[in-house]
C-alpha cells in the first residue's frame, strides 16, 4: 500500500469523488439513481464519494435532503469510512451538527470549509474548525479562497493542524507552490489536489489524494491518470493530462456543476439538471464543454 492510497485508518486519502446529486426532472433528488452512481464510481476505480460538497449542491438541500444523501452514499458505499461528506454552513454550530450527522452515519472523514458567511480573521478560522472538530471525526480543510473569500494559507493551515483540528487540506487555491511550503511547515499534513485541472502539479509536489469532479463521468480513465500522476510515471500521466485537461479545466469554473453534469450526460450517465441559481448551459459555454467531451469519448475515455 502506498502512501498516496486510500485506507481505513487515513480514508481520506486516494481518489474521493465530489459526488454530482442527481435530479429529476421536478428537481427533486432521485436518491436511487445515486446510490447508483455511488456503487459505479466504486466500481471505476475511484476509493470513496464526497456528498454535499458545491458540485453536490449541497447550499439547495433543505436539512432533510442534505442528511438523507449521507445516508444513502453509506449504504451504498457498504463501507461508511469511503464517505466524506461536506459539512459547510454559515455558522460553526451547524457545520458542527452535520459533522456529527456524518460520524453516527459512520463516515471516516468530513470536509469543511473555513467561515463563508464573512471574511474571518484567523482567531475565528482557528475557532471554527475547533467547534468542529469536538464532533470528533477528521476534519479536512477546504481552502477556497475564489469563493469564500478566506484564504487558509500555509502558515493558517499548519497552525490548525498543530491545534489536532485538520488531518488534511482540500487545495483549492490553483496555486501549486504552495505544495511545497505546506510539506516544510506541517509534514505530517495530507495534501489533497482540490482543483481537477492543477492534478498531475499537485501530484508531482507531492499530494496524497484528489477530491474530483470529473471522475462523475469518466472514472476509469481519470483513476490511471491519478495513479500515474501519484507514481510520478510521466510517459503514461501527461498525454492522459493534456487529452482531459480541456475538461478538466470547467472544474475549476463558475459553471462547474452544468459543466459536469452535462459532460456526464453525453458519457451515458445522469447529470440532468441542475436546481436554481444554476441555470443549463448555453451558447459557447455548452459548444466548448460539448465538444470536449464529445471528444473525450471519442477518445475512449471512460
Amino acid at each position: 500500500m502506498t502512501v498516496n492510497s486510500w485506507t481505513p485508518e487515513r480514508p481520506w486519502r486516494g481518489i474521493m469523488v465530489a459526488t454530482a446529486l442527481p435530479l429529476r426532472d421536478d428537481l427533486s433528488v432521485d436518491h436511487d439513481a445515486y446510490a447508483e452512481h455511488v456503487r459505479w464510481l466504486l466500481d471505476n476505480g475511484c476509493d470513496g464519494v464526497v456528498p454535499n460538497g458545491s458540485l453536490g449542491e449541497y447550499q439547495t438541500l433543505t436539512a432533510d435532503e442534505r442528511a438523507r444523501v449521507v445516508r444513502t452514499a453509506v449504504e451504498a458505499a457498504g463501507d461508511g469510512a469511503r464517505v466524506m461528506p461536506g459539512v459547510a454552513a454559515y455558522g460553526s454550530a451547524e457545520s458542527r451538527r452535520w459533522a456529527e450527522q456524518a460520524a453516527e452515519a459512520g463516515c471516516g472523514s468530513v470536509l469543511l470549509l473555513p467561515p463563508n458567511a464573512y471574511r474571518a480573521g484567523e482567531d475565528a478560522v482557528r475557532a471554527h474548525y475547533a467547534e468542529v472538530a469536538r464532533a470528533g471525526i477528521p476534519v479536512v480543510a477546504y481552502n477556497n479562497p475564489i469563493d469564500t473569500k478566506v484564504d487558509l494559507t500555509p502558515a493558517l493551515l499548519a497552525r490548525l493542524h498543530a491545534d489536532g483540528h485538520i488531518v488534511a487540506v482540500k487545495e483549492f487555491s490553483g496555486d501549486v507552490r504552495r505544495a511545497y511550503e505546506l510539506a516544510e511547515l506541517a509534514p505530517e499534513l495530507d495534501l489533497l489536489i482540490g482543483a481537477d485541472d492543477v492534478l498531475l502539479e499537485l501530484a508531482v509536489a507531492g499530494a496524497v489524494g484528489w477530491i474530483a469532479g470529473y471522475p462523475n463521468a469518466f472514472p476509469a480513465t481519470c483513476a490511471e491518470l491519478y495513479h500515474a500522476a501519484v507514481a510520478r510515471d510521466l510517459t503514461t500521466a501527461l498525454p492522459l493530462y493534456k487529452s482531459l485537461h480541456p475538461l478538466l479545466r470547467w472544474d475549476s469554473k463558475t459553471e462547474f456543476v452544468q459543466a459536469i453534469k452535462l459532460s456526464m450526460d453525453i458519457a451515458g450517465r445522469h447529470g440532468g439538471p441542475t436546481r436554481h441559481p444554476r441555470l443549463p448551459l448555453t451558447g459557447e459555454t455548452e459548444t466548448a464543454v460539448r465538444a470536449a467531451t464529445e471528444k473525450a469519448v471519442a477518445d475512449g475515455h471512460r
